[in-house]
């Protein structure tokens, strides 16, 4: 990382952050874009205050109105199931999710097993993971790690993001 080219805040958490100056360029960008994106996100469908149960009734009221499409997120729904799933179980990622009790940990678990595959399941699933991504970096557990390997995991929890911001949000479109 080339200290001429960094922003003043970057320069500061490469001296001082452990681990971030050797955080590749790609790595640092896609949490910079997931901290935008969950921002307009919570901004836009979650009044300003998301939570675990908000996040839930906001897809159920997408069941219920029949507006709820999955499609668009196949590939970030098998992203997710190869990263907690493999050999018939658990990932030794998944409790690194941390899912809470609110944060419908038996349907996370169960969608991403594959023993679930209703459309609001799945959406729930996505959702709490990308929830459970932004707690986990956004009150410090990623740093236990210094945030290394984390593009892939940030980079889909963006599309996750801006595809829910497409079919959802209420964003002007240019």
């Amino acid at each position: 990382m080339a200290e001429g080219t960094l922003t003043e805040s970057e320069a500061w958490l490469a001296r001082r952050a452990p681990g971030f100056q050797d955080l590749p360029g790609p790595d640092r960008r896609a949490i910079y874009d997931f901290s935008f994106l969950w921002s307009l996100f919570e901004a836009q469908l979650q009044g300003g205050f998301a939570k675990a149960n908000t996040i839930r009734d906001m897809v159920d009221s997408w069941v219920n109105v029949g507006v709820l499409n999955i499609g668009p997120f196949t590939g970030e729904l098998a992203y997710f199931r190869h990263r907690y799933f493999a050999d018939g179980k658990l990932t030794g990622h998944f409790p690194h999710l941390n899912l809470r009790p609110g944060d419908s940990p038996q349907i996370v678990q169960a969608v991403i097993a594959g023993t679930s595959d209703t459309p609001r399941d799945q959406m729930l699933a996505l959702l709490m993971i990308v929830w459970r991504l932004r707690n986990n970096l956004f009150h410090g557990a990623k740093w236990a790690y210094q945030l290394r390997n984390q593009l892939d995991n940030f980079s889909h929890a963006n599309r996750v993001l801006m595809q829910v911001l497409d079919q959802h949000g209420n964003l002007h479109r240019s």
